[in-house]
C-alpha cells in the first residue's frame, strides 16, 4: 500500500495535479487507524488510501478541501463525543465526531499544490537564460521555441521571441487566463504591440512590456534575472496564481440529519432519497437509523 501510494503521489506531482496528503500522526485506541496510515484527497473529494473508517474519512475529506483552498497545512484532531477537548492552537483544527467508533485520531493535512509554472516563448539567449534561472527559484518551466505554445495552467508567460508571433502569443495567454504576460521588447516596440492588440483596460493591465524590474540589466542573464524577480514579486506580493481549473468544482457540503456532522458529498457518500428529498450521511449507520425513523 505504501509503495503504491508513494508512486501515486510521485505521478500526481509530475502531472502537476493538486491534492492533499493526509497522514495519521496519532491514533488513540480503540481505532482502526494507525500512525503512518496515509491517504490522498483530490479537489473533487475523491479519496485514495486509508486514515480510518467512514466517519474519520469524512472529517478528513471536508478539512482537506479547505486546506486546498487556503494552501496551508493543518493538523486535524478528530475526537469522539466524550473525549477530553484539546486547547485551540494555530494551525490545528479540532472536530468532535459523535459517530466515531473509537479513540481520538490526529491527521496532518499537507496541500500538495503544483509549483508556479512559467511558460517561456522564444528561442533566444534571453529565453535560454530564463530557463536556466527559473529552476533554482522553484519555478516549473514550459518552453515553446516558436510560440505561441500551450500556456494553459501557467502562472506567467514570458515572450522572448524578438518580434516573432508576439501578438498571437499574447492573445493565446490571455485566452488561457494567465495573469502575468511579459514581452521582452523596447519601450517603443512594446507600446506599438499594445496599440496593435487594442486590449480593454483589464486585459492590458496583465501585459507587461517592457518586462522586468529596472536593475540596469544589459546581458541576457541580467535581463532574465530582472524578469523573474518581477514574476516572483507578483507571486509573493500580489498573490499571482495559475488560472483556476473549472474541471473539478468543490463538492457540496451538507449536515448529517442524525449526528449533525458536516458531510462532503461525493459519489461514495451514504445517501437516502425519501419523498422527493435527498439526505447524505457520515456513515451507513446514520443513514439506516434515519431511514428507520422516516418509516416509523
Amino acid at each position: 500500500m505504501s509503495a503504491r501510494l508513494n508512486q501515486r503521489i510521485s505521478d500526481l506531482i509530475q502531472q502537476r495535479l493538486p491534492f492533499v496528503q493526509a497522514t495519521v500522526v496519532r491514533a488513540q485506541c480503540p481505532t482502526s487507524a494507525r500512525p503512518g496510515d496515509r491517504a490522498i484527497v483530490f479537489p473533487d473529494g475523491t479519496f485514495e488510501g486509508f486514515v480510518g473508517g467512514h466517519c474519520a474519512e469524512g472529517s478528513v475529506r471536508t478539512a482537506a478541501l479547505t486546506v486546498l483552498d487556503t494552501g496551508e497545512s493543518l493538523l486535524l484532531r478528530i475526537l469522539p463525543e466524550d473525549a477530553e477537548e484539546f486547547p485551540e492552537s494555530p494551525g490545528a483544527l479540532t472536530v468532535v465526531n459523535p459517530c466515531l467508533s473509537g479513540g481520538a485520531v490526529e491527521v496532518y493535512l499537507e496541500p500538495m499544490l503544483p509549483v508556479p509554472q512559467v511558460c517561456i516563448i522564444g528561442q533566444t539567449p534571453i529565453a535560454d537564460a530564463l530557463q536556466q534561472l527559473a529552476g533554482p527559484l522553484g519555478l516549473a518551466v514550459s518552453h515553446a521555441p516558436q510560440g505561441p505554445g500551450s500556456p494553459a495552467g501557467s502562472t506567467a508567460v514570458v515572450i522572448a521571441s524578438h518580434g516573432r508571433a508576439e501578438e498571437d502569443s499574447v492573445r493565446a495567454a490571455l485566452d488561457a487566463g494567465v495573469g502575468y504576460i511579459g514581452v521582452v521588447a523596447s519601450n517603443t516596440r512594446g507600446s506599438a504591440l499594445l496599440a496593435d492588440l487594442d486590449l480593454d483596460p483589464e486585459a492590458a493591465a496583465v501585459v507587461h512590456s517592457p518586462v522586468g524590474i529596472d536593475i540596469g540589466a544589459t546581458t541576457a542573464e541580467e535581463i532574465a534575472l530582472s524578469i523573474l524577480a518581477d514574476v516572483v514579486r507578483a507571486i509573493r506580493v500580489d498573490g499571482l496564481s495559475a488560472p483556476k481549473s473549472t474541471e473539478a468544482a468543490r463538492p457540496a457540503e451538507v449536515i448529517d440529519p442524525v449526528c449533525g456532522m458536516t458531510v462532503t458529498v461525493t459519489a461514495e457518500t451514504p445517501h437516502l432519497h425519501h419523498s422527493g428529498d435527498d439526505y447524505w450521511f457520515c456513515n451507513p449507520g446514520c443513514r439506516d437509523r434515519y431511514a428507520d425513523e422516516l418509516a416509523a
